[in-house]
Formats: structure tokens, C-alpha cells, sequence
């Protein structure tokens, strides 16, 4: 994954007193239902994205809507405390941004979340700081839209809602339940020290989802996906220590997870051990 921007005027427009008020101690979290979390907005429409809403730490609610684009793909960029937006940008078009673990010491990727075309939501729990909202649903990073913001700190911050189930990726493979409900709350994590992806081809039946695994695991990706019915992405590339939940509506059968991320030799996660089988039941 490489990300190049052209960043004329990103650091237009900061505000100094946000950025202060980012810095202050916040009191205990507060448990929330979903319906009852704050909200922050996402809008895209291919050209452009627009950040609002609540937008204080804690667990929130993010709400993208898309217009003008089949799909979006809003990824949630957190700068390390100290990190300007200059350095952040300066480092997006070099060398440096061909593999998002360069981020390490500078940035995090906290969310990343598929958007189809209308409205739809994923939770995170967002620490204060300074943000950079990217729509990446286009292959060509030079061109993906963006946004600073900022995360104030909240003055009682809200807990998620607890899930029914965690899937975490590690270095190198999957942990959790090997069936999940179609409807339910499921996290997503990232718990490895590289960046990693939740990904996961649909199977016609439990014997070719196998299949598909041994090929992943193989290197062989085109023959896996001709036999894959479907697909969903339930995390994109996230750093250490990520996480976002949602809602999961997944037709009932077996899917194969995987992740897709890079190592330094060119070798895909796939190979090293991240796929693996799972369930979902109604």
C-alpha cells in the first residue's frame, strides 16, 4: 500500500485552542448503548471528504454516507503526540510511504472501514490528538481525497458497547471464534506489531473454502478468488493496537479470513499463515 498526496494547504485552517483543549486529563469512561454513542460524519463523493459531528475521544459512532462513488473507504489516520502535519505529509511523499509500517513513531491507522454507496456505520474508540481523513476507494493514492481534523479530549467519555465476538490478527494469523452470527456485534482488531488487514472471500461450501485457504496459503490468489462467490472487508490496513466494531450482515456459509499485507521481502501475509476458516450461522 502506497500513500503519495499532493498537500497544498493540508495545514490550513488548525485550531490552536482544539489542539490545546486535545491535551487536558478527561474523567473515567462511561458505558454506552450503540444507539446512544456519539456520532462523528463522514461524507465523500470521490472528490472530496468532509469530517463532523461529535468529534471528542471515546467511543463514537462513525457514520460515513457516500455519493458520487460506487463505494468509499474512509481510513482514519491518528498523528503521534508531538508530530505536525507537516512532518506527517513530508513522510507521505517519500520513499517512506510504500509500506505503512514506515507510519510506526509517527502515525497510526485507527480505522478503516468499507463504505457502501448510501449510509452505513462502524464504533471505534478514538483517543484525542490530530486527524487525516483519507477516502481510499481508489487504487491511485496521488489522488485519494483528504482532510485534517481534530479529536478533543471528552469531558466523560463513553465505553463502546461490548461485542459478541473479537476477531484479532497477529503476527502471523487469526485469533478468535470460528463461527460467527450473522447480525452481531464483532470487533475487529489488530493485536500483531505489523499492519494487518481483515479481509474474507465467501465459499460456496465448507470443502472449497479449504481449498481456498490451501491456494492463499500457497501464493496462488487468482486461482482463490475464481473460486470465491464473495467478498467483504471488515478492517482494512490497521496499526498495533487498532480496533473497529460493527454490525456484521454476512450471508450464512463459510468464508475464508486473510489478510493481504506486504512483509519488507515482498511476501504476502497470506503465505505466512494469515488465513483461516470460519463459520457464519444465522
Amino acid at each position: 500500500m502506497r500513500i503519495k498526496l499532493k498537500t497544498g494547504g493540508a495545514v490550513a485552517g488548525l485550531s490552536i485552542a482544539a489542539l490545546a483543549a486535545a491535551a487536558l486529563p478527561g474523567a473515567a469512561a462511561i458505558a454506552a448503548p450503540a444507539s446512544r454513542l456519539p456520532a462523528i460524519t463522514i461524507a465523500m463523493n470521490g472528490n472530496k471528504i468532509t469530517v463532523g459531528g461529535t468529534l471528542q475521544s471515546g467511543g463514537t459512532r462513525i457514520v460515513s454516507t457516500v455519493t458520487g462513488e460506487p463505494a468509499g473507504d474512509p481510513m482514519l489516520v491518528r498523528l503521534d503526540p508531538g508530530v505536525t502535519l507537516a512532518q506527517f505529509f513530508r513522510l507521505l511523499s517519500g520513499p517512506a510511504a510504500s509500506d505503512p509500517n514506515n507510519l510506526t513513531g509517527i502515525a497510526a491507522i485507527v480505522v478503516d472501514a468499507q463504505a457502501s454507496h448510501g449510509t452505513s456505520s462502524v464504533q471505534a474508540s478514538l483517543p484525542a490528538g490530530q486527524y487525516v481523513a483519507f477516502d481510499t476507494a481508489h487504487r491511485n493514492p496521488a489522488t485519494w481525497p483528504f482532510t485534517p481534523f481534530v479529536i478533543t479530549r471528552a469531558a466523560s467519555p463513553v465505553r463502546l458497547p461490548a461485542p459478541k465476538a473479537t476477531i484479532a490478527a497477529i503476527d502471523f494469523g487469526f485469533r478468535g471464534p470460528g463461527r460467527l452470527h450473522d447480525g452481531e456485534l464483532v470487533r475487529f482488531a489488530n493485536r500483531g506489531f505489523l499492519v494487518h488487514m481483515i479481509v474474507a472471500a465467501e465459499a460456496p461450501d465448507a470443502a472449497t473454502a479449504r481449498r481456498i485457504a490451501r491456494l492463499l496459503h500457497a501464493g496462488r490468489d487468482s486461482a482463490a478468488q475464481r473460486l470465491a462467490i464473495g467478498f467483504a472487508t471488515f478492517a482494512g490496513p490497521l496499526s498495533h493496537g487498532s480496533a473497529q466494531q460493527l454490525v456484521i450482515h454476512n450471508r450464512p456459509g463459510s468464508w475464508v479470513l486473510a489478510c493481504f499485507m506486504n512483509t519488507q521481502d515482498g511476501r504476502e501475509h497470506t503465505v505466512l499463515g494469515m488465513e483461516r476458516v470460519i463459520r457464519i450461522v444465522r
